[in-house]
């Protein structure tokens, strides 16, 4: 009996004992150590990997775009419609509108004027090369400001949605619920027809459909994965249109440019044709415009400047076909 009490002593007593030196020591457990979470800039992603499967689209859209003999057509033919343009004051240094021979000389009839002269004995060929000029001048500006205006416009009411959106699409049907043709011709009869009013209303005329066009790229970009990490991260609403959706809404657009560059040279050619365009330059059109009077004795006064725009239109749209098929995804994927 005395030695059962005595363990049971011995036991309490180990167990109230104080801890030993080893156990006093143990240092106390340290927390799990936290993530570094390291924030990665998307330009630093695409500069290492989407670079260079961009770069390669690039150049694969563009093999395609050469190995369409239509589009090499058009941009052989505008070529040499721009350089004529370029050098016609070299090669006519002259007044193109000044009278230098007997009016109507038939083309072939005298060596020194090729394409003969019209009714006032001036050069046609000279009229036609300056008269190219004109043309391009006024179809490339009337594009250039066409495609700013429409991509600002429909940029800014497909990636804001809501009411901004709501706002500048009743806008932009206000100005289509007028004829185009019929709102240019107004608005160059209100203003002085001189080559720069004559651009600026075509352009006025033209945006419409690319802010619509714009409109409708960046509604179905605004949504992409990309595009919302680009928000995550806290990019600016600048640097997401400019950087992010734009240049992934830009090959339609790139397309469309081509269309409304020829649709740009047929306006202004109507204008000339009607007397409303710049009474001091010659052109295509107020060259079929002085022709018409005489176009059963001299259609040639007619016919040569309007072959001009025909085969230039036509080379744009031939153009425009073959941008299309480079960079429609669907043809890229077929090929």
């Amino acid at each position: 009996m005395n030695s059962h009490k005595l363990g049971t002593y011995a036991a309490e007593a180990i167990d109230l004992a104080p801890p030993s030196r080893t156990e006093a020591v143990r240092p106390a457990a340290q927390p799990a150590a936290q993530p570094r979470w390291t924030h990665i800039h998307a330009p630093d992603v695409r500069a290492s990997a989407v670079h260079g499967t961009a770069w390669r689209g690039l150049r694969r859209e563009f093999k395609v775009f050469l190995s369409n003999p239509n589009a090499l057509f058009g941009v052989a033919f505008l070529l040499v419609v721009a350089v004529s343009a370029l050098l016609a004051s070299l090669i006519y240094p002259g007044d193109p509108m000044e009278m230098v021979a007997r009016p109507f000389l038939w083309p072939g009839q005298d060596a020194a004027y090729p394409l003969g002269t019209d009714s006032m004995g001036r050069d046609v060929l000279a009229g036609i090369l300056h008269g190219a000029r004109i043309s391009l001048t006024v179809g490339i500006a009337a594009t250039l400001l066409g495609l700013s205006a429409g991509i600002l416009i429909g940029a800014t009411a497909g990636y804001f949605g809501g009411l901004v959106d709501d706002i500048l699409v009743k806008f932009v049907e206000i100005f289509q619920t007028i004829p185009s043709f019929v709102l240019l011709v107004v608005l160059v009869a209100i203003a002085q027809p001189t080559t720069g009013t004559v651009t600026v209303a075509i352009a006025l005329v033209s945006w419409p459909t690319v802010a619509r066009l714009t409109r409708a790229e960046f509604r179905a970009i605004r949504e992409k994965d990309y595009v919302l990490a680009a928000r995550s991260l806290g990019f600016g609403h600048g640097r997401i249109i400019f950087r992010e959706i734009l240049p992934n809404a830009l090959p339609p657009l790139i397309v469309t440019s081509s269309v409304m560059v020829a649709s740009a040279i047929l306006m202004e050619s109507a204008l000339s044709f009607m007397g409303l365009g710049d009474p001091n330059r010659v052109s295509w059109g107020s060259m079929i415009g002085a022709g018409r009077d005489v176009i059963r004795t001299a259609w040639y006064l007619t016919a040569l400047p309007g072959l001009a725009i025909v085969f230039t239109v036509l080379a744009l749209n031939l153009i425009g076909d073959g941008l299309n098929d480079a960079l429609n995804p669907r043809f890229s994927e077929e090929r």
